[in-house]
């Protein structure tokens, strides 16, 4: 795991300043402590910082080929790349390492472009090629790594792994853009299609950018998409045996290292079938870690002690007070960009466990996404029948209505906080989906933008690109549709972004086997009934793994990593509740009505309603504006 930046320029090949590309580098080395490395020829510079996994003592970047004519610079890790060694070996090539960086190289110079579909891992990598003169830079199928992407207008372009490495460019200009903060505003993180910054944008999951000296700069290529249109026949037993192999085939893959490896275990399905197929494979105890909180509301740590005991690891569990208010800065600090899911706390306090005994940590991530494991895929599954019952004629006005008048009861029962539910079904599935998605849903953002804000917006809607998705889905019912968004949009914006970010600011790798995506790919062609069945999401995955893992761990309502910031608000980060709507940065952008800002924070502090994500969102908002000097 590492850190990648550089510099091309597609007009003339003006020379590049190695002390540029080093210090786009140094403002990563979190990503790569171990070692670092710049090249630079006419017109391009590559550089990069390393965290050692696979063959520590060899394998340094920027690495050249043989003939030293394609350069590359990688972040990530290929899981096959033995057997794709064997294979170009007998092709003729040889290797002069044992890792996988030189064997990219050769894939490239075998099989161009091509390469990319026998890749199997998490990647983000350039390679510039001296002989076509071009730069390639691709991105996994899935999004596990991140890559930035600005033009600047030297005619260059630069990219890196974190914005952080672009902005320590002095030709990048730091100017926000106002349809990132409606994405933000929207989910709560800003998506793929841009970034914060104005002209920034990041190089989607699953699409690659072959940038040629003297062209234009080209829109990225797709070259992986996950299909729901098949659906796989066969017995439940024949579908248990299928995706079992391909669980211990995904977790096994990923047990490859030179440098101590275990586990994050939460006491969840995901994490527990994890550590159980770890456990299965290996000879040693697994190292696992997992940390508690001392509200016994938010822990789950004696879940995680009891797989823990059941597959004999090596556990480590630490109790972490909820109150870290203090780390606000901190974490803006790791994203660079706004970034407000609040469960980013727990996931570095749990990373910066992790990385006292072991540089690598499977995770995870990914289940819930492919196999339907989200309360709302449930509910979209059962709004979507009811849709298909209801005549659009009847059910929009009807649920429309009922949508507008239903109070906004934060405080009630779960079944009884109706009002999302009725808008959601008033509108089209994809529509509902996006509502059920949003962080702040549309009618309260207008209600905070200033009028000057509602004009640099314009007509856009952060909805949109959401629903358009689903609407071009290759997909065959709502549920699919929904599911396709996570993996498209939520996943690689939210999720793994999360994951990337904390495990990376402690020079920790963390992998991500529920995200094989030969997993994923059978996971989409799965009938509904294997994936949701009684309420019950994830059907097949908790039915294959009952032989590991007990019913309380396999059924027990899904909790997830929670940080109560709720009582934050109305207690230790009241003072900045209260000031919400003066806070510096925010006040400069005269984006937002302070008034309102301000009546919606002393709503929350006195128990009216619950805004605390909200609340969030403008805090992290505001200290990164404030990081990024805008």
């Amino acid at each position: 795991m590492c850190g990648i930046a550089g510099i091309f320029h597609l007009t003339t090949p003006k020379p590049v300043d190695p002390a540029r590309v080093e210090r786009m580098c140094d403002a990563m080395v979190h990503r790569g402590p171990d070692g670092h490395g710049v090249w630079t020829a006419p017109g391009v510079g590559l550089g990069h910082r390393r965290l050692s996994i696979i063959d520590v003592a060899g394998s340094p970047q920027p690495m050249a080929s043989a003939d030293g004519r394609v350069i590359l610079t990688f972040n990530g890790e290929i899981y096959n790349f033995r057997e794709l060694r064997a294979e170009l070996q007998a092709a003729g090539f040889s290797f002069r390492t044992e890792g996988d960086s030189e064997v990219i190289i050769a894939a490239w110079q075998r099989w161009g472009v091509d390469c990319l579909t026998r890749l199997h891992g998490m990647f983000a990598f350039a390679i510039y090629d001296l002989d076509q003169r071009s730069l390639f830079l691709a991105r996994d199928r899935l999004g596990v790594k991140p890559l930035y992407l600005a033009p600047l207008s030297d005619g260059s372009v630069i990219f890196g792994s974190e914005l952080k490495a672009l902005t320590a460019h002095p030709l990048l200009r730091r100017e926000a853009d106002p349809l990132a903060v409606e994405d933000y505003l929207t989910w709560g993180y800003v998506p793929d299609a841009r970034s914060i910054l104005k002209g920034v944008s990041k190089l989607p999951a699953g699409h690659y950018l072959l940038l040629r000296t003297e062209a234009p700069l080209p829109a990225p290529v797709r070259w992986w998409d996950v299909s729901f249109t098949e659906r796989r026949r066969g017995s439940v037993a024949d579908l248990e045996a299928e995706l079992l192999h391909l669980l211990r085939q995904a977790v096994t893959s990923r047990m490859v290292s030179d440098v101590p490896l275990g586990a994050f275990l939460s006491g969840g399905v995901d994490s527990s079938s994890v550590v159980a197929l770890m456990a299965e494979a290996s000879g040693d105890p697994v190292k696992t870690c997992s940390i508690g909180f001392d509200v016994a509301a938010l822990d789950e740590s004696d879940y995680a002690r009891q797989v823990a005991q059941r597959f004999a690891t090596d556990h480590r569990t630490r109790v972490v007070s909820p109150d870290d208010f203090d780390a606000v800065d901190t974490l803006a600090g790791m994203f660079d960009e706004p970034f407000a899911d609040a469960s980013a706390l727990p996931t570095w306090r749990v990373c910066q466990l992790a990385r006292e005994t072991v540089t690598v940590a499977l995770s995870g991530d990914g289940a819930d996404e492919a196999l339907a494991g989200y309360r709302r895929h449930v509910f979209q599954h059962g709004e979507d029948r009811l849709r298909g019952l209801v005549p659009s004629a009847i059910r929009r006005p009807l649920f429309g209505a009922l949508g507008a008048i239903y109070p906004k009861a934060d405080w009630a029962p779960r079944p009884l906080r109706a009002k999302t539910t009725f808008l959601s079904l008033a509108g089209s599935s994809e529509a509902g989906y996006a509502r059920a998605l949003a962080v702040t849903p549309p009618e309260l953002r207008d209600r905070l933008y200033s009028p000057d804000f509602a004009r640099l917006r314009g007509d856009y809607r952060a909805e949109e690109a959401l629903e358009r998705l689903m609407r071009e889905a290759p997909a065959r019912s709502g549920l699919d549709r929904a599911q396709y968004a996570d993996l498209k949009f939520w996943l690689p914006g939210d999720i793994l972004t999360k994951v990337d970010r904390t495990s990376m600011a402690v020079s920790l790798e963390a992998r991500e086997p529920l995200l094989d995506h030969r997993l994923i790919e059978f996971a989409a062609s799965l009938p509904e009934a294997m994936r949701i069945r009684k309420g019950q999401g994830k059907w097949l995955m908790k039915r294959t793994m009952r032989r590991y893992l007990p019913d309380d761990i396999l059924y027990r309502p899904k909790q997830g990593f929670v940080t109560p910031i709720a009582q934050w608000f109305r207690g230790p980060l009241a003072g900045s509740a209260r000031s919400i709507g003066e806070s510096a940065a925010l006040a400069r952008t005269g984006w937002f009505d302070g008034k309102r800002l301000n009546a919606l924070a002393a709503a929350h502090i006195s128990g009216v309603s619950d805004h605390s994500r909200l609340l969030w969102q403008l805090l992290m908002l505001d200290r990164s504006l404030s990081r990024l000097g805008i």
